[in-house]
């Protein structure tokens, strides 16, 4: 429990409750601290996917509207609502609207089938539907007479709800008012409409409550008073401002009043239910963590949730925010009517979601704080303002756009992290919820924003004429989530034990090192006086000069000062790239900058006596150029073939003068695939290749290295994992992004089948000219086989789909649509955490290129400079390095090494583990915790066997006379000590014979 997805756990889940939790006793106004409390709980634990079930017995639904989905508008002998005169007026549909129908008229036509709906639910495996009831369907006219045929049709959807166990969750008024009552009353505006509402429920109680055990009384009534009677945003469109939406407010609060009155008088004792009202909130979050605003969210929650929720649940009046801000706008009760609305609720009916959040929300009632969709908050402020109730969740879901048809990951992700926070509210902040409703059944007319959006679990074809209801991904999500009750804890997302074979790489990345050529002040030929009578400082002798001196590695501080951080880190492997720009300014050898040759070599050497294998790229694109010399840049860069040799002739000066100390190389490192054309990866691989074969061919025998290439390698994930669409685009991403530079070096020495597929397709439908160059027999023999392992940088995991849902993250090229998993932890910069990718990538490169020894060189993620974000970092690692030895372990991935992305926040700010703030290196907590799993060669538990690994000597040219003479070594150490030991003997017997005379 709380372990996220392929992570390690945090705390444990028993302690991390007894730490969250506390008693939620609840009272007007003790909901304010509910900001305050969720900005102190640990991060990023509490942030973490929460892996746990609902308690026992916990109730899920799905839910729907009459008049979004019923249809029939017409038939049965049903009248006319306010919803059919408001769609029928002219207007002019919204640009982004589909093309089709633009009311209710016919909608999903529920009304015709009461079957296909039933089998909807049957499939699903729901335990309750909540759906509600048409006031003019049964009452054309609002009042007597009653219709048969909407009693015979409610008795017919409420009999194949029992026959298939599926528990009623009735709604007697969801916004769709008989238009007779609005024109012979005006409404809600009415102080009459509380009786008629009153006589209409007596209709329903009689007639349905012996199959209806859960009854709400109307559906967000906020939205009711002030956008159907203040601002006429919906029907009855009545723009009577603020005073005329609350007076209508108040008599929706008597209306329900009395309903629940009527039922507790008269039917409870037989029928036995419960009745409530469903309330809808928004989430509000304040702009800074100041007292000032905080007491602006809770007005906000006050003038919204707490204008009904407070009379009902607490004292039968109005919040004081309200009274205190509103005066003589706001009606009053009287003490008996206090009395008779308070308690009139037998649990907490709460709506949430796309209906009021960011939409019917009135801009003033924010009072200039933030709106937010946590509902978790929502939920525990709810439990601490109204005395802990228990809480139904009646409506919740987010939106997927109108054109979307069956793969809606979009959806998926919202429902997704709507129930997770509901599972956090109930085992961490012990919140009593009982049921949730998914919000809906079937897709339907979405009110205001008509059929630009769809909110169904079913895909409904408004232009067809039988209706037919077809599963969208996002059903069988729902279904699977009730067949398990929650996330119950899985297998493949616990932490493992164990630990990495001898002679593993323990990494560190920097991509480029600190250079400061700065000469020493013992290279200082110069001679000084120092003046110790009057100015106390050097003076230089003019005409004065000591011999100049051989130049030591020695004399680079800046060396001396990284040796010590990367000892510290207890790392095995530095891994940095060198500057083609600044080795070979002109890019050839005509101008060499020899003293940063040197200072590369010093530093290689430095690594070496350190105990530290370098790892050397020869070139890293960076945003400038490339970092190509700027006479290659300017004339083509990749583009240009010329470069091909111009790289081997600088990789040839590398191996040269670098070779002796370096045993590691990597020819490019981090191609970028994103910003690269066709003719540039072409040449790159030959580049690559050629330099590949140089090193085999002339330097291998002698300097006993390896070089390969080192690729960003992101996992991609399908957004919808039940969607074979879905499942393409990932395959087609991985090989654009991955398999365009991989298939020809570790695969067949060609390009991907699947890339030119696509790209003849693409050309040919759409037009395109994207060339994708073709390989002579001899350059794929070239390319094939060029490596010596793989090394792939990796940062983060993308899910991808097919549905083009939102433009401006739709690539068209490749018909991809990028989506985001909201309850993914995420760096400050957005990055998600998603540590299982990385063993699916590991698992996806084995098997398509086979047993080749990988080496992840880099993998790492931002934080902003506080502390607090460094805890992101530690999870990041750790739960990286443990997926990394599942891989290992369990999968039998060759893997060989681990690098960290990246040394200091110097040369890589935001992701370095050292800080660097006035000139000054601090380690950062994830130092320290990366260093630990080093030192524990992974994560060794009380089962795991101890491993005995012979110590590992770096490869060390200067060192190598001492470790090839080793019996010389002794017999001089042995001369050495004899002739210390004779000079002693002969000094002390001399000094004794010395006396003797005297």
């Amino acid at each position: 429990r709380g372990a996220p997805p392929g992570g390690m756990a945090p705390a444990a889940p028993l302690l991390l409750l007894l730490l969250l939790w506390r008693p939620l006793l609840g009272a007007p106004g003790q909901g304010a601290g509910t900001w305050s409390r969720f900005a102190r709980l640990p991060y990023p634990q509490d942030q973490l996917f929460l892996h746990d079930t609902f308690p026992d017995g916990f109730l899920w639904g799905a839910g729907s509207a009459a008049y979004q989905t019923e249809g029939g508008w017409r038939q049965g002998g049903k009248g006319a609502s306010v919803w059919d005169t408001f769609a029928h007026r002219p207007a002019t549909p919204p640009a982004s609207a589909p093309p089709g129908p633009t009311g209710g008229d016919v909608a999903s036509d529920s009304y015709n089938n009461l079957f296909r709906d039933a089998e909807g639910l049957r499939r699903l495996g729901v335990s309750h539907y909540r759906f509600s009831l048409a006031w003019a369907r049964l009452l054309p006219n609002g009042t007597a007479p009653v219709n048969p045929a909407g009693l015979d049709h409610y008795h017919r959807l409420l009999g194949r709800l029992r026959e298939l166990g599926i528990e009623p969750v009735v709604t007697l008024y969801h916004w769709d008012l008989p238009q007779r009552l609005q024109d012979a009353f005006g409404g809600w505006a009415s102080p009459v409409l509380p009786q008629l509402f009153s006589d209409y429920a007596e209709l329903c109680f009689r007639h349905f409550g012996g199959l209806v055990r859960y009854w709400l009384t109307m559906d967000n009534p906020y939205v009711v008073a002030w956008h159907g009677y203040s601002t006429g945003r919906l029907p009855p469109g009545v723009q009577g401002g603020p005073r005329l939406g609350y007076r209508a407010a108040h008599h929706l609060l008597q209306a329900h009043a009395k309903v629940w009155h009527l039922y507790n008088d008269h039917f409870r004792p037989t029928q036995k239910g419960k009745v409530s009202i469903a309330l809808s909130s928004h989430w509000i979050k304040p702009q800074r963590m100041t007292e000032k605003n905080i007491k602006e969210c809770q007005k906000s929650l006050d003038f919204v949730l707490g204008w009904f929720a407070k009379p009902i649940f607490i004292d039968g009046d109005y919040p004081e925010s309200m009274r205190s801000n509103l005066s003589s706008l706001l009606p009053e009760f009287s003490e008996v009517e206090k009395k008779y609305i308070k308690g009139t609720a037998d649990f907490f009916a709460l709506s949430f979601g796309a209906t009021l959040s960011f939409q019917l929300l009135d801009s003033h009632m924010k009072f200039q704080q933030l709106e937010s969709i946590s509902l978790r908050q929502l939920l525990y402020w709810i439990s601490s303002e109204y005395n802990n109730p228990q809480i139904f969740i009646v409506e919740n879901s987010w939106f997927v756009s109108g054109s979307t048809k069956r793969d809606d990951a979009k959806y998926i992700y919202y429902l997704k992290k709507f129930i997770m926070e509901t599972l956090k509210a109930v085992r961490y902040d012990g919140v009593n919820v009982f049921g949730y409703t998914v919000w809906s059944l079937l897709d339907g007319f979405e009110w205001h924003r008509g059929y630009s959006i769809r909110r169904g679990l079913f895909y409904v074809d408004f232009q067809s004429h039988d209706k037919k209801l077809m599963p969208k991904s996002s059903v069988l999500f729902y279904q699977k989530l009730i067949e398990k009750n929650g996330f119950p804890p899985l297998p493949e997302n616990q932490p493992i034990e164990g630990i990495f074979p001898c002679g593993f790489a323990w990494g560190i990345v920097d991509n480029y090192i600190q250079v400061d050529t700065t000469p020493a002040q013992f290279f200082d030929s110069n001679v000084y006086v120092w003046d110790v009578h009057q100015t106390k400082k050097l003076i230089k002798v003019d005409g004065v000069f000591t011999s100049r001196r051989k130049r030591h590695c020695v004399d680079f501080a800046a060396i001396r000062l990284q040796m010590s951080l990367l000892q510290e880190m207890h790392v095995t492997h530095f891994h940095f790239s060198l500057k083609w720009s600044s080795i070979l300014p002109l890019g050839n050898l005509s101008l060499v900058n020899h003293t940063l040759v040197h200072y590369y070599q010093c530093f290689a050497s430095e690594l070496l006596r350190a105990n530290i294998t370098p790892v050397v790229a020869l070139w890293q694109p960076m945003s400038e150029n490339q970092e190509l010399p700027v006479s290659l840049a300017k004339c083509g860069a990749w583009e240009n073939p010329e470069t091909v040799q111009a790289f081997v002739e600088y990789a040839k000066f590398c191996f040269m003068s670098l070779g002796g100390h370096v045993k590691f190389w990597i020819t490019m490192n981090e191609p970028p695939v994103k910003n690269l054309t066709y003719t540039a990866g072409h040449n790159l691989l030959k580049a690559h290749a050629k330099a590949w074969h140089l090193y085999d061919k002339e330097f291998r025998k002698s300097q006993k290295g390896k070089i390969s290439i080192a690729l960003q390698a992101d996992w991609v994930e399908p957004a919808c994992p039940f969607s074979r669409n879905d499942q393409e685009v990932a395959d087609r991403i991985l090989e654009f992004d991955i398999g365009w530079l991989a298939e020809p070096i570790f695969g067949n020495g060609d390009y991907p089948q699947a890339m030119r597929a696509w790209l003849h397709q693409r050309n040919s439908v759409d037009l395109y000219n994207f060339h994708l160059p073709y390989f002579s027999e001899d350059e794929k023999k070239l390319i094939q086989g060029s490596f010596d392992f793989f090394a792939l940088s990796h940062y983060t995991t993308t899910l991808v789909g097919w549905e083009k849902e939102d433009a401006l993250k739709y690539d068209h090229y490749l018909e991809v649509q990028m989506i985001n998993d909201i309850t993914w932890l995420h760096s400050p910069s957005r990055a998600a955490v998603v540590p299982w990718g990385l063993r699916k990538l590991l698992k996806w490169v084995k098997s398509k290129y086979g047993d080749v020894p990988i080496y992840v060189m880099a993998n790492g993620i931002d934080d902003d400079h506080n502390m607090v974000h460094d805890k992101v970092r530690v999870y990041y690692i750790e739960n990286y390095i443990n997926e990394a030895l599942k891989a290992y372990t369990l999968d039998n991935v060759n893997l060989q090494g681990y690098f960290v992305y990246s040394f200091n926040d110097r040369t890589a700010p935001k992701y370095g583990l050292y800080s660097y703030v006035a000139n000054q290196y601090e380690p950062k907590p994830s130092m320290k915790h990366y260093r630990e799993i080093i030192d524990n060669n992974g994560f060794p538990g009380p089962e795991t066997p101890e491993l005995l690994c012979p110590e590992e000597i770096a490869s060390c040219p200067e060192c190598h006379f001492f470790r090839t003479r080793k019996s010389l070594l002794a017999f001089v150490s042995f001369i050495f000590v004899a002739f210390i030991v004779t000079i002693f003997f002969i000094t002390y017997y001399s000094k004794k014979v010395e006396r003797r005379y005297k």
